[in-house]
C-alpha cells in the first residue's frame, strides 16, 4: 500500500512541476506586454490568450499537489477540538464527498474535452487539450483523495496516529 502512496505522490509533485514550469513564461509574457503596451504603445498581440492557457495549467495540474501538502483552505476552529479518530471519520466523510464532487468534474470534463472542436480568437489555439486538462487534474486530485481517504482508514482501524 505505501508503495502505491509513494506512486501517487511522486506523480502529482512530477505533474505539479510541468505547471510550475508555466509561471516563468506567464510572467514573461506579462511583463513583456505591459511594458509594450505602456511604455511604446504596442501590446504584445494573444498575450491574454496565452496568460489564460497558461493559468489554465498551472491551476489544474498544482490542484492535487494542494492537496497532497494539505494547502487547501480549511476552516478548523471547531474541529480542531476533536480527539484524533473523530477527527478521521469527519475527514472520512468529507473526503468521500470531495470524491464523489471531483468524480463529476472528470466525467463532465472528459465529455466537454472530446466534444470540443473550437480553436480560440486570435492565435487558432485548439480548446481541446485544454478542457481535457480539467479530467486530468481531476484524476490527479482523485488520488490524493484516495490516499487522504486510505491514511484516515488506517487511523480509524490501523491504530495509527493523525499526521
Amino acid at each position: 500500500m505505501e508503495a502505491f502512496k509513494n506512486a501517487i505522490r511522486k506523480m502529482t509533485r512530477g505533474i505539479c512541476y510541468i505547471g510550475m514550469f508555466f509561471a516563468i513564461p506567464l510572467m514573461l509574457i506579462t511583463t513583456i506586454d505591459a511594458i509594450g503596451r505602456d511604455l511604446f504603445d504596442k501590446p504584445l498581440p494573444g498575450t491574454i490568450e496565452l496568460s489564460e492557457y497558461m493559468l489554465s495549467i498551472i491551476i489544474l495540474l498544482g490542484a492535487a499537489y494542494t492537496q497532497q501538502v494539505k494547502g487547501h483552505v480549511g476552516v478548523d476552529f471547531l474541529t480542531k477540538r476533536f480527539s484524533g479518530k473523530t477527527k478521521s471519520v469527519l475527514e472520512v466523510i468529507t473526503t468521500l464527498a470531495s470524491m464523489c464532487i471531483i468524480s463529476i468534474v472528470i466525467w463532465q470534463g472528459f465529455l466537454e474535452g472530446i466534444n470540443e472542436k473550437t480553436v480560440s480568437d486570435m492565435l487558432r489555439v485548439p480548446q481541446r487539450p485544454f478542457r481535457l486538462l480539467v479530467s486530468i487534474g481531476g484524476i490527479l486530485l482523485w488520488l490524493e483523495l484516495l490516499v487522504d481517504l486510505i491514511n484516515n482508514f488506517q487511523i480509524l482501524f490501523g491504530g495509527r496516529t493523525n499526521e
